[in-house]
């Protein structure tokens, strides 16, 4: 039987549902396409689409290629372009007035957790060699979801003691986290902000260093043990696919610590995803204010 429908201050807000003609969400992978990142897209796309029911969401591979089953992000961008001037074409012949297509085509979302100049400058010349009128929405962090995730992920390693009751006074097997995160030194000065949040979850120090800088990671875990940090952790401030083969075992070595998880399809990056494409729109959508 299905439930009632609850009412009262503890009623279930009903979500937002995309508007009718609304653009597409497209959604940009980085790195080297491969039938893992693009699982983890089609995920962070479900969730994304349960948070904002009716959203036309798609899936853009920024080293893409449009005759594999890994599309292009210009590819995507030029297809759903097409989309909407064919959908409007055949209502006029059905007879029904259409109105002039106003706003983008389509808003793309990289799927990044913090910023990436390199990365960020490619996304934005796939925009200009497609034929869409695009956005390009924020990068996802730094939120305190992203923190929430890098707990997760840490305490799923035994790293960190999981939080209980939402308290911050957490016992941890770590006594000093290093976030690792790619983007040089614009993400590590981004990264920082999350990691202020997840020094608070777990009060223990947490500092940021680049995984793509020789020598970073090494000295931020040496900065560590000086003040007085004896056992480290690493916490990839990472989704996945941005990130080399490789660059996470060689920051092990480096820090000489064990690590976590990256965030992978950490549920909280689709409400993330979706909250960029609503602020990058103007849409009133709940994610948003998560």
């Amino acid at each position: 039987m299905p439930r009632p429908r609850q009412t009262g201050r503890h009623r279930r807000p009903e979500p937002a549902v995309a508007p009718e003609g609304a653009p597409a969400l497209v959604l940009a992978v980085p790195g080297a396409p491969s039938a893992a990142s693009r699982g983890l897209a089609e995920e962070i796309i479900s969730i994304g689409r349960s948070e904002l029911p009716g959203l036309d969401a798609r899936i853009g591979f920024l080293e893409g290629d449009d005759a594999t089953e890994f599309p292009s992000l210009s590819g995507v961008l030029s297809a759903v372009a097409t989309e909407r001037v064919a959908r409007a074409e055949f209502a006029r012949a059905a007879g029904h007035e259409v109105p002039a297509p106003t706003g983008p085509d389509a808003v793309v979302v990289p799927l990044l957790a913090g910023p990436d100049s390199d990365l960020l400058r490619r996304m934005r010349q796939a925009l200009m060699d497609s034929s869409a009128a695009a956005e390009l929405a924020d990068v996802l962090g730094p939120h305190p979801l992203l923190a929430e995730g890098l707990h997760v992920r840490l305490s799923e390693a035994g790293l960190a003691r999981a939080d209980r009751a939402r308290l911050f006074t957490v016992t941890t097997a770590a006594d000093g986290i290093v976030l690792a995160t790619t983007g040089g030194e614009e993400a590590v000065q981004a990264a920082g902000i999350t990691g202020m949040l997840l020094a608070a979850r777990l009060a223990v120090p947490v500092k940021a260093a680049a995984l793509d800088q020789e020598g970073s990671v090494a000295a931020v875990a040496e900065q560590l043990r000086r003040e007085g940090s004896t056992l480290l952790a690493l916490a990839p401030y990472l989704i996945g696919p941005e990130a080399a083969d490789g660059l996470l075992d060689t920051a092990c070595k480096e820090a000489d610590c064990a690590t976590a998880e990256v965030l992978g399809a950490y549920g909280a990056l689709g409400k993330l995803a979706v909250a960029q494409y609503a602020a990058a729109l103007g849409i009133a959508q709940d994610a948003a204010a998560h």
